[in-house]
C-alpha cells in the first residue's frame, strides 16, 4: 500500500493509501519519484471526470509527467542502474501491434498510459516502468526539468509533424504550457520566428521572454490581421493550433499562407465547425498530433544541451502533502500560471 494522490471521482481528490501494481519484471526498473507535473489532462479528469471515451469509473492515481531515481533494476536491464536520475515516457505500447511496427506507437489502440483510465498515474512514492521507456538525465538537468520532458515531447511531435523548413515563420494559437513548448520546439526545429496568441497578457509576457517569440493579445488585436501585417500579407508557413478553443480554428486556417501547414495540437471538448473550403482554396496541409512517438530522447537532448530552457515555465512547486491544493489552483486557471509541479517525499529526493 502506498500513500498516493487519488482522484476518487469527478471533483473529489484525496491523499490516501491505495494498492498499486508493484511487480518488477526482468526488463523493468523501479523508480522513486521526485517531481511530478500537474498536466491539463489530470485537471480535466478532476473537473470533468472524463476526456472523450476515457471515463473515470473507479479511483485513479493522477500524474504522468515525472522524474525520479532508479532504486531497483530487473535482471535483464543493462542500460540503467540503481542511483540513475531518470525521466519516464508514460505511454507503453503493445510491442507486437501494427502501430508499433510502423513507428506510430502513440496511436496503438492497446497503449497503456499513466493516469488514463483505467491505468493509475505516478503521484505515488514509487513506480515500476519498462527500462526501454526510461531515460537517464544528464547531470545538468534537474528533476524539475526532467518532469518537463513529457509535455515538451508534445511540442517536439508537433514540430516533427509540421516538417519545418529552416527559416519558416510559425504561428501558435494558445500560450498555455503546450503552446509555449510547441513554440520552443518550432524554434529549435528551424523556425526563424514564432507569433503566439492568447487572451492572457501574463502568459504572453512569459512566452515573449524567449528570443524569437512575439505575442499577440487577441482580446485586443485580430490574429489574422496581425499575422498578415508581420508577413507582408503572405501568411505563416505553419500554424500550430494549441488552444482547443472552437472559435480559433477559422483564424488558424486563414493565418496560414497558400500551401502552408496547419497542425492541430489542442483537443477541443466537442466537435468543431471546420471551413473545408478555406483550407482547400489555400491547398493547406493539415496535420494532427496525439501525444508523441520516437521523440522523447530528442526532447531530452535539447534540454540537456541548453538550447531549450523550460525552467521559466515552472510557476510553483508544491510539496506532496499540498498536492490537492496544487490541483485546486490548476483548476482555477490563473493567468500567470504555466506549469505547476509537485515535489514527492521519500527516496527520490536529493
Amino acid at each position: 500500500m502506498a500513500k498516493s494522490l487519488v482522484l476518487e471521482r469527478k471533483g473529489e481528490l484525496s491523499i490516501r493509501e491505495i494498492e498499486l501494481p508493484d511487480q518488477l519484471g526482468p526488463q523493468d526498473v523501479r523508480i522513486a519519484l521526485h517531481t511530478v507535473g500537474v498536466c491539463g489532462s489530470d485537471v480535466h479528469y478532476y473537473t470533468h471526470g472524463r476526456i472523450g471515451d476515457f471515463v473515470v469509473n473507479a479511483p485513479m492515481v493522477l500524474g504522468h509527467e515525472g522524474a525520479g531515481t532508479v532504486t531497483e533494476v530487473g535482471g535483464g536491464v543493462t542500460g540503467l542502474q540503481v542511483g540513475d536520475r531518470v525521466c519516464m515516457e508514460p505511454g507503453v505500447p503493445d510491442m507486437s501491434s501494427r502501430a508499433t511496427k510502423l513507428g506510430i506507437y502513440n496511436v496503438d489502440p492497446k497503449v497503456t498510459f499513466w493516469a488514463t483510465p483505467p491505468d493509475h498515474g505516478i503521484l505515488t512514492p514509487s513506480v515500476v516502468h519498462p527500462a526501454a521507456f526510461t531515460y537517464r538525465l544528464a547531470d545538468n538537468v534537474s528533476f524539475a526539468e526532467g518532469a518537463m520532458v513529457e509535455p515538451f515531447a508534445i511540442g517536439m511531435q508537433a514540430a516533427t509533424r509540421a516538417r519545418i523548413v529552416p527559416g519558416d515563420v510559425a504561428v501558435v494559437t494558445g500560450a498555455g504550457p503546450i503552446g509555449v513548448m510547441v513554440a520552443l520546439a518550432a524554434l529549435a526545429g528551424g523556425c526563424a520566428r514564432v507569433i503566439i496568441s492568447d487572451i492572457s497578457a501574463e502568459k504572453l509576457a512569459i512566452a515573449e521572454g524567449y528570443d524569437g517569440i512575439t505575442g499577440v493579445n487577441v482580446a485586443q488585436h485580430a490574429l489574422v490581421d496581425t499575422v498578415m501585417a508581420k508577413t507582408a500579407g503572405w501568411g505563416a508557413d505553419i500554424v500550430f493550433e494549441c488552444s482547443g478553443n472552437p472559435r480559433v480554428y477559422g483564424d488558424a486556417i486563414r493565418a496560414a499562407r497558400p500551401g502552408g501547414c496547419v497542425v492541430l495540437v489542442g483537443l477541443p471538448p466537442e466537435p468543431v465547425p471546420f471551413d473545408v473550403s478555406a483550407a482547400c482554396a489555400r491547398e493547406l496541409r493539415i496535420e494532427t498530433v496525439f501525444r508523441y512517438a520516437n521523440v522523447f530522447d530528442r526532447a531530452l537532448e535539447l534540454i540537456s544541451s541548453g538550447k531549450v530552457d523550460l525552467t521559466p515555465l515552472i510557476s510553483e512547486t508544491f510539496p506532496f502533502e499540498r498536492g490537492i491544493e496544487a490541483f485546486e489552483r490548476a483548476a482555477e486557471g490563473r493567468p500567470a500560471d504555466i506549469k505547476l509541479q509537485i515535489r514527492m517525499p521519500g527516496e527520490g529526493q536529493d
